[in-house]
């Protein structure tokens, strides 16, 4: 009976779409075990097959080859006066071949550094929870917040795919979950910070460390809002980042 009991609780991935219709629980059921592993290694699949999906949709490379037609015109505006026609033959040449090489890495951006940097977050909010924890007085249990912040990340699934539908819909890659839309294509803006996705995350933290006991409800909620705050900064810091290296 225990062991058919036990087998019943035991979280897994079936339990991820609970994140969406009954959060608190799906945290209840949280050990500290590593039983989110496979959860994590389905949102790290799915956000890699997104990725794909975005790449045969045949906008990267668009995108990509537009640029490079346009660097090839202002060469030839500029250097067909100056330059002989072979060495301006060389110069084009050697401008397609960069346009290919940023097609490749751009691929490489959206399939395989979309996870990883995914994973890379999880792991460095754990960490950062853990030691919030700690200084609290309590017993951190590494494995229960990952779980928390693994099952949470379902939530950015959906923003990933709703990213992807609007690029395809649209024809462009000027999309964003954010209110970054509202502001002028390509231009750095404080608006990115704000994200219902990024914000129903942190809610979703703050709630599982409660549910979980890892924090009382003040700490959780003061905590997932500093958090929260730093990693609107950074998203409004790499939205000027971005706009100075499409300049």
């Amino acid at each position: 009976m225990d062991g058919s009991e036990s087998q019943a609780t035991t979280l897994g991935v079936r339990h991820a779409l609970l994140v969406y219709s009954s959060p608190s629980a799906l945290f209840r059921r949280i050990e500290d075990t590593g039983a989110y592993g496979w959860a994590l290694v389905v949102l790290l699949g799915l956000v890699t097959l997104v990725g794909y999906v975005q790449v045969q949709s045949g906008l990267l490379d668009r995108l990509v080859d537009e640029r490079t037609e346009k660097n090839m015109e202002q060469i030839e505006r500029d250097r067909t006066n100056l330059v002989e026609r072979g060495r301006l033959r060389e110069t084009m040449e050697n401008e397609r071949k960069q346009g290919e090489f940023i097609k490749t890495l751009r691929r490489l951006q959206v399939i395989v550094f979309s996870p990883v940097k995914m994973l890379a977050e999880y792991l460095l909010i754990a960490a950062s929870l853990y030691a919030v924890v700690a200084l609290t007085g309590r017993k951190p249990e590494y494995n229960t917040l990952m779980s928390i912040c693994v099952y949470s990340g379902f939530i950015e699934l959906i923003s990933y795919v709703l990213r992807v539908c609007m690029m395809m819909y649209y024809g462009t890659m000027n999309v964003d979950t954010s209110l970054a839309l509202l502001a002028d294509p390509g231009q750095g803006t404080v608006l990115a910070a704000f994200d219902p996705f990024l914000i129903w995350f942190w809610i979703l933290v703050a709630m599982g460390l409660i549910v979980t006991q890892q924090l009382s409800r003040r700490m959780a909620i003061v905590s997932c809002s500093m958090l929260c705050i730093a990693t609107m900064g950074l998203r409004v810091g790499l939205s000027f980042v971005a706009a100075l290296g499409q300049a």
